[in-house]
């Protein structure tokens, strides 16, 4: 870069209270080619076939999909409503389903769906909210935080939006009672968003924008009266994020990595608050970080973060000097490795964007959790032993049976049917390209019998990318096409810690 160039973007960033003295950047070369250990499945499970992760060409074109898969996992009970839209979130025994703009406006039940649970068996939908946040799409932002008992959203028509936002009370999580009736509800408040979470104590909802870049801070301390408090650009693109339990610093997704933010001053309300940008962690592997979730290990300080695309998988990072981060290792399924990407793009054809990565992970306690689950997007939802980062093994995965061709009309609320006007796995295309140029690809393995479907895609496969969140044994989550899931987790895998406390990071 030029001179000119790098003091144009100091001022910039200092006149938009980012601080950038004392930033480094950390890259990662490393490219992970081993797989997690498979799980060892009961006689009775109806297990993939061949390579882990992967839902085959074959499977999808015979209707085999539609049966679903199982390891150690299994289905106590579901509801479908209008389909799962993208972040969904739970509370006590409710679930929160996330809406899609424009087709859930105009759902029988408009706006975020409200599941009861409570017997995990029968679940039911009782209820919507229906405020201009609500039903104007919440994409990746509806978020609750358990210590205050608080559900939040932003409204993200597509992609990007901003303006409104939706504070409620879910004391008696059946029944949400709206907080801020004045801002972000009858007038809108200046500030974009993608994404959005809270920070541990629940008084600030943090909103981040994609493109440029745009992170705003939310004072929540009073619901009633929400008000914008700080804003910047902080990179190029932003995207999810998860924040230190002290409040203190966030991990925000960038293109391929992590930008790590001191947000120090917004948490103890500073006067003239500066968020100056700590370091950042940059890899080749992945593209398109969506979160982060830290966690202690033995008091030491680790992160987890993972990539919504390009089969970066999860990494799991050594942070207890953020500034001199070790990568520690990566989660992977088999389907993710760089020798496996033509079979990625073989399999996922005729699927629409998303191919088979993790979008949203949760772990089952902050400090030395021992298993991690995530929504790995056609591969459904996946279950790890994170006790031994050094053995990490999958114990458990329930892929949901295929909901194939269904309409608009049924699931209004799934982007995997607005998607599926595509057929191509875009978003698997830099992967395999890398992969291309290192000889790993084999072009006979690359095309096959649904190579053809470019637009027009199907529903052979759901799509999972919801954090799957933990009640005890069990782990409630939603996908796209099949909606709200009570699954249980076998006891012969996983006993659940008796601190059990399920996060993702920004909840």
């Amino acid at each position: 870069m030029s001179r000119g160039f790098v003091v144009a973007a100091t001022v910039v960033a200092a006149t938009l209270g980012v601080g950038t003295a004392g930033a480094a950047n950390h890259y990662f070369p490393y490219i992970s080619e081993t797989a997690a250990a498979r799980a060892q499945c009961g006689p009775d499970d109806l297990t993939e076939r061949g390579i882990q992760g992967n839902v085959s060409a074959e499977d999808r074109n015979s209707g085999r999909s539609r049966q679903g898969y199982n390891c150690n996992m299994a289905r106590l009970g579901g509801v479908r409503g209008a389909g799962g839209g993208i972040v969904s979130v739970t509370s006590d025994h409710c679930s929160y389903t996330s809406s899609l703009f424009p087709s859930s406006a105009i759902a029988k039940q408009p706006g975020v769906q409200i599941v009861d649970a409570r017997n995990p068996r029968k679940p039911r939908v009782v209820g919507s909210l229906t405020t201009p946040a609500m039903v104007g799409g919440t994409w990746e932002s509806l978020k609750v935080n358990h210590k205050r008992k608080l559900l939040a959203a932003t409204s993200v028509p597509f992609l990007w939006g901003g303006g409104f936002f939706s504070v409620y009370d879910i004391s008696d999580c059946a029944h949400p009672k709206l907080l801020n009736k004045g801002a972000g509800t009858a007038w809108p408040l200046p500030f974009t968003s993608h994404e959005g979470g809270f920070s541990p104590d629940g008084r600030t909802y943090w909103a981040s924008g994609v493109y440029p870049g745009h992170l705003s801070a939310i004072d929540i301390s009073n619901p009633a009266k929400p008000s914008v408090i700080w804003q910047g650009l902080h990179s190029f693109l932003g995207h999810g994020f998860g924040i230190s339990p002290d409040g203190n610093h966030m991990f925000l997704s960038n293109m391929a990595g992590i930008t790590v933010l001191d947000i120090s001053a917004i948490q103890r309300r500073a006067p003239y608050p500066q968020v100056p940008h700590v370091a950042a962690y940059l890899w080749p592997d992945g593209q398109l970080n969506q979160h982060s979730i830290p966690v202690t290990y033995q008091g030491r300080r680790h992160l987890f973060s993972l990539d919504e695309a390009g089969s970066g998988g999860v990494k799991v990072f050594d942070i207890h000097k953020l500034n001199k981060p070790k990568l520690i290792t990566s989660i992977k399924l088999e389907i993710n490795l760089p020798k496996n990407q033509d079979t990625l793009v073989r399999s996922s054809s005729g699927g629409s964007l998303f191919g088979s990565n993790p979008h949203y992970c949760s772990v089952d306690r902050p400090n030395d959790p021992t298993a991690l689950a995530c929504s790995w997007e056609s591969s459904g939802i996946r279950v790890f032993d994170i006790r031994n980062l050094n053995k990490i093994r999958e114990i458990g995965y329930y892929n949901p049976p295929a909901q194939k061709n269904s309409t608009i009309t049924q699931l209004p609320n799934s982007p995997h049917v607005l998607g599926s006007i595509i057929g191509m796995p875009v978003l698997e295309f830099l992967s395999l390209g890398m992969s291309m140029a290192n000889g790993k690809v084999s072009v006979p393995e690359l095309v096959g019998p649904r190579s053809g479907m470019i637009a027009g895609g199907d529903m052979a496969t759901d799509w999972c990318f919801s954090p799957p969140e933990f009640h005890g044994n069990q782990i409630w989550s939603t996908c796209s096409d099949g909606g709200f899931m009570a699954l249980e987790l076998s006891g012969k895998v996983y006993t659940p810690p008796a601190d059990q406390a399920s996060t993702h990071g920004s909840d």
